[in-house]
Formats: structure tokens, C-alpha cells, sequence
């Protein structure tokens, strides 16, 4: 199968990034392999707090990941087993979680604007990458992943929770006060946390920001959403197992789709195709 080609269960084939590729896990072990490349980033590295089952097994798993997709980041040169994950990350659609009854970020936000959202829905989630990989190459291969999925099936709309580190909130005030009053959510979209979970995003006064400096200090994850147009929903969330801030992200995916497909024209042309 060609890099880009779609493979028989639906989903794209390979994409391939020098020695690097990205591609849906396809297997228990891979997934399992993506389990525990989870468990090492949160909690032994991030200071996530594990329950008993979690400090067991070593494996960050919940009941999302049995209808989800795995998106994969492998380094060829490592093998051709689950000993290559070097980065993975969870993919959550609508006809998904309505096998579950909800989405995973229900639990921090009030998702019921998605219920009258007219197009085709994905959640992003549980976002992480191997500590030597953490460069350019595995994260604009991710993204190129997820640009071909959403291609591939039609998704309007991505959304999720994405962190910052640490539970003060004032730690991060000129983060959480710039991303409010610079990338707030058009109100049909605008995701609210939830009543009992509200953490006020405004913590300063926002012509005392220094834009540049703050935007170098957004994690690059939240970076890259910013990148692809999106917005971020009303209020944050303090994740205390996680020990994270969340603040949801929401994109609409025109402009995803749009560099994707203006990529592989420009391929197709290259190639004579």
C-alpha cells in the first residue's frame, strides 16, 4: 500500500516521514503499546496521580479506548513491532462515543452545543510523544495524520481538551487571559466547562500581555491548534489526577482539509500524476 492510500477497514495506509511514520494501530499490541507509552509520559514523567489498576498494570487505559482510534507515530529503525511507538494519540468520533454514551471530555465540559452541530464530530485526546521525538518531524507528522482522517471521514468538527502544566491557574494567568481574549470560540461553538469545574480564564488585566513571550510558552500542542484556526471554549478545568489545567480546543476543520488537499495536488503535479 502507497503512503496516503486508504486501506480495506477504511482508514489511510502509512504515511511516511524519513524514517518515521504514522499510520492507525491495527492491533491489540499496538494499542497496548500506546497504553504504556501513556502511562510513562503522564505519570512517571508529568506527575500524573495513578489509581491502584493504573500503578498495576503500568498502562494508562480507560473504557474510551476500546472505541477509539489510535493514531500512531513509529520509528521504522526501532522494529516493525509495538517496541517502535514513539508517539500516539486518541480519536474519539461521534458514532464512537455514542457507543459509550458520551464523550471523554464531557466529564470537564458541557458538550450539548455538539448535540445540535449539523455536521460529523471527532474528539482529540490523550496527546503524547516520546521524549527524544519531541521535535518538528513527529509532531507535523501527526498532524498530517489527522489532517488525512479527517479527509478520509468527512469530520466538520475536531475538538478536545488540551493542557497546560501544573493546577494554579495563576501560574499560567498571561496563557489562560491571552488565549480568551485572543482565540475565544464563535458562541455556536463555544464550549463551557462545567458549572462545578469553572476556573474564570480572565486572570489579568490583557493589555498587560506580552503577546510573543506568551505565545513561545503556550505548550506546542495548544500551538498547533491555534495554527489550524481554532478556538478555545469559555473557562478552564483543573485536572487534579493529571495535574494539568485544560482549556478546550474547537476546530473547524475547512482549513485543515484545505492544506491537506492543496499538499497532495501539489504531490500529484510534482509526481506527474
Amino acid at each position: 500500500m502507497t503512503p496516503g492510500e486508504i486501506a480495506p477497514d477504511g482508514h489511510f495506509g502509512e504515511l511516511r516521514s524519513g524514517r518515521l511514520g504514522a499510520r492507525i494501530a491495527v492491533t491489540a499490541a499496538e494499542i497496548d503499546a500506546a497504553q504504556a507509552l501513556r502511562y510513562a509520559v503522564f505519570y512517571e514523567e508529568l506527575g500524573a496521580r495513578p489509581d491502584p489498576e493504573t500503578a498495576r498494570t503500568r498502562r494508562d487505559r480507560d473504557v474510551f479506548d476500546d472505541v477509539a482510534d489510535h493514531l500512531l507515530v513509529v520509528d521504522h529503525t526501532r522494529g516493525e513491532g509495538s517496541e517502535s511507538i514513539v508517539a500516539t494519540y486518541r480519536l474519539i468520533r461521534r458514532e464512537a462515543a455514542e457507543r459509550i454514551g458520551r464523550f471523554y471530555s464531557a466529564d470537564e465540559y458541557d458538550l450539548s452545543l455538539l448535540d445540535a452541530f449539523p455536521g460529523r464530530v471527532l474528539e482529540l485526546g490523550r496527546s503524547c510523544v516520546h521524549p527524544d521525538y519531541r521535535g518538528r518531524a513527529a509532531m507535523q507528522l501527526l498532524w498530517r495524520a489527522i489532517s488525512a482522517y479527517v479527509v478520509r471521514h468527512g469530520i466538520d468538527l475536531m475538538f478536545g481538551c488540551a493542557s497546560l502544566p501544573g493546577i494554579d491557574p495563576d501560574a499560567v494567568r498571561a496563557e489562560l487571559t491571552y488565549l480568551y481574549h485572543s482565540h475565544l470560540a464563535p458562541p455556536e461553538v463555544r464550549l463551557r466547562a462545567l458549572s462545578d469545574r469553572y476556573v474564570d480564564m480572565r486572570r489579568m488585566d490583557p493589555a498587560l500581555i506580552d503577546k510573543r513571550r506568551t505565545l513561545i510558552e503556550l505548550p506546542p500542542l495548544i500551538k498547533g491548534y491555534l495554527r489550524l484556526g481554532g478556538f478555545v471554549g469559555d473557562g478552564a478545568v483543573i485536572d487534579r489526577q493529571f495535574n494539568t489545567i485544560d482549556v478546550a480546543v474547537i476546530v473547524k476543520t475547512d482549513l485543515v482539509t484545505e492544506k491537506y488537499t492543496r499538499h497532495f495536488d501539489r504531490q500529484n503535479r510534482d509526481s506527474g500524476g
